[in-house]
């Protein structure tokens, strides 16, 4: 399970090294795409496996369906660790979310989101200011 916060940095061939408490879980390859709220999906390959499978199962006559599939699927981009537990961020991945040098990791359960380090300091003071709502609102979801 992926779980907490890292700062990291880009270097200038776009590698960014992976927490090394996490690097076993990638070992056999992984795959970045475009997140959502313009963050990057970084998902080990049996994670991505199931993604994409859930993806194909969308209703292709329904646009939203088919716009969550080219966003999560067309930017896709299979991905191994380097013996120093990096890997390159495409040019096109790092313009979507807005990359530059300093980022945070953030490990989501089964998969990791990379951010650009102010995008994540707004999203994360924001959502704790509307930390009681989202509760409630979860809450009457019975979680």
């Amino acid at each position: 399970m992926f779980i907490g916060e890292y700062n990291i940095t880009i270097d200038d061939k776009g590698r960014l090294a992976v927490p090394v408490k996490f690097r076993e879980a990638l070992a056999i390859g992984a795959v970045v795409t475009r997140g959502l709220d313009t963050s990057l999906f970084l998902l080990p390959l049996e994670e991505w496996g199931k993604l994409a499978d859930k993806i194909a199962g969308l209703p292709l006559g329904q646009a939203n369906s088919r716009a969550f599939a080219r966003l999560m699927l067309a930017g896709a981009m299979d991905t191994h660790l380097d013996k120093q537990g990096r890997f390159i961020i495409p040019e096109y991945l790092r313009a979507y979310a807005g990359l530059k040098k300093d980022v945070v990791m953030v490990g989501i359960q089964n998969r990791l989101e990379i951010w650009d380090k102010a995008a994540w300091e707004a999203y994360a003071k924001h959502a704790e200011e509307d930390a009681t709502a989202i509760a409630e609102q979860l809450g009457a979801m019975g979680i």
